[in-house]
């Protein structure tokens, strides 16, 4: 079934109607309707009974998201939330390390409760807690000397930070979020690899495949370093899909036929 990611939007934002200042192109977003004049969604293409919520030159008309660009705008902000999640929880690791760092036995003691207790969930999950290379890396932090676990906290918010940016700038839609992303996604892929060849775990094969996946997505779709003609492309399909464009193409191919067959008819 076909999402109609237009629609989506507009349900959740509303609806933008425009009239241009000029009236051959305002003439082809209205219509008459048994409600009163309608003008038409630059989102959705829908009527809206009423009048439009904002005027002005064609030039600056609002530039909305739709078709593909908008549904690719949905997949970067489910990364965006994906990379978010994955701070907080470094964060809270690293508040735990620096919380207990001087108490191993307290620690040894929290540690000891918790991964029983976190059982059932992983029975639901099908997670092997007692061979998972998570758990392992912690059983060893326990008894890691303080100024190594220092060490650790201070790298994990700084991991933490780095997805910090990654979720702002993807969250925004901003180009230079979707090189961030990219570049930092790749710069773990190695190290990725690296633990598989220590021991190949779904988990890990996983992580892999989802981070190899987006950098692929981010470059190829969002046409990063040069690819498919670079920014300059990504910005013409942008502009491609604006439907005030399309209308704006369409009166401007229509107004030419009109005058060839003006011109053809006085020929003959």
């Amino acid at each position: 079934m076909r999402v109609d990611w237009e629609l989506r939007a507009c349900s959740r934002k509303g609806h933008v109607t425009y009239r241009p200042d000029e009236a051959d192109l305002a003439a082809r977003l209205t219509a008459a309707t048994p409600a009163g004049p309608s003008w038409r969604c630059l989102r959705c293409g829908d009527f809206v009974p009423g009048e439009p919520a904002r005027s002005g030159p064609a030039r600056d008309a609002p530039t909305l998201l739709r078709g593909r660009a908008l549904r690719d705008a949905t997949v970067l902000r489910l990364l965006a939330l994906e990379r978010l999640v994955r701070a907080l929880l470094m964060v809270l690791v690293a508040y735990a390390i620096l919380r207990f760092r001087r108490s191993e036995d307290q620690v040894q003691r929290l540690f000891d409760r918790a991964v029983p207790a976190a059982r059932p969930l992983a029975d639901v999950l099908h997670l092997d807690l007692d061979h998972s290379p998570t758990i392992e890396h912690l059983r060893h932090l326990v008894h890691t000397r303080p100024q190594t676990l220092l060490l650790v906290a201070l790298l994990l918010f700084g991991y933490a930070a780095v997805q910090i940016v990654e979720a702002v700038g993807l969250w925004l839609l901003r180009r230079w979020g979707e090189y961030f992303a990219a570049v930092a996604t790749s710069a773990f892929l190695p190290l990725e690899v690296y633990e598989l060849t220590e021991r190949i775990t779904f988990l890990r094969i996983g992580a892999l495949i989802i981070n190899v996946a987006a950098v692929a997505y981010l470059i190829v779709s969002k046409r990063l370093f040069g690819v498919r003609g670079g920014a300059a492309a990504f910005e013409a399909e942008r502009h491609a899909e604006s439907l005030l464009e399309v209308e704006q193409s369409a009166n401007v191919d229509g107004r030419r036929a009109t005058s060839a067959d003006g011109a053809l008819t006085a020929n003959h």
